[in-house]
């Protein structure tokens, strides 16, 4: 009798879980703007990398990301792929850090109260700094975590995996 009724209210638990992702809890940092990660009507993979400014590996990457995000673009797979940066620092840092190092995809900003939950719904179970998840919702809800400094050749290797479960579906 109780199954049910528990079943029910663990679905809805992990539903609201997961509405972190695409509240109002991002800002494109260009415009200070509201952004949303919300992928799952279109056919498309996204990489999403979520950084700070402190952290050394995630500085080190991100040369290395915007190279192969704008190589990536150039191949054009058939299947779109989208990335942008999440990263959780304030906007002065964002800005003086991107002078420095600019990069070719799009910089969101966490603006939330609970950055350790918003990642733990985004697919990182430690909270740890990089990380980078592939994802494509509308494609058989294909997500992979990768955690540390990621490599291009990573990256490749999960977003033609991403692609092919959505030339598949």
């Amino acid at each position: 009798m109780w199954k049910p009724v528990l079943k029910k209210y663990v679905g809805l638990a992990a539903l609201l879980a997961a509405a972190p992702l695409y509240a109002a809890d991002l800002v494109n940092h260009a415009d200070n703007r509201p952004a949303s990660l919300d992928t799952s009507a279109q056919k498309r993979v996204q990489v999403v990398n979520v950084w700070a400014t402190w952290c050394v590996p995630c500085r080190r990457e991100m040369p290395a990301l915007s190279q192969w995000y704008a190589a990536e673009k150039r191949q054009r797979r058939g299947v779109r792929v989208d990335m942008a940066g999440v990263a959780l620092d304030k906007p002065a840092d964002v800005s003086r850090f991107l002078q420095s190092v600019p990069v070719r995809y799009p910089i969101l900003r966490y603006t939330g109260n609970d950055s350790t939950a918003w990642m733990h719904g985004l697919g990182n179970p430690t909270g740890a700094l990089p990380f980078t998840v592939i994802r494509a919702p509308a494609c058989g809800n294909y997500r992979k975590t990768l955690l540390g400094e990621v490599s291009p050749q990573q990256l490749t290797q999960a977003v033609a995996e991403a692609s092919a479960k959505c030339r598949a579906g």
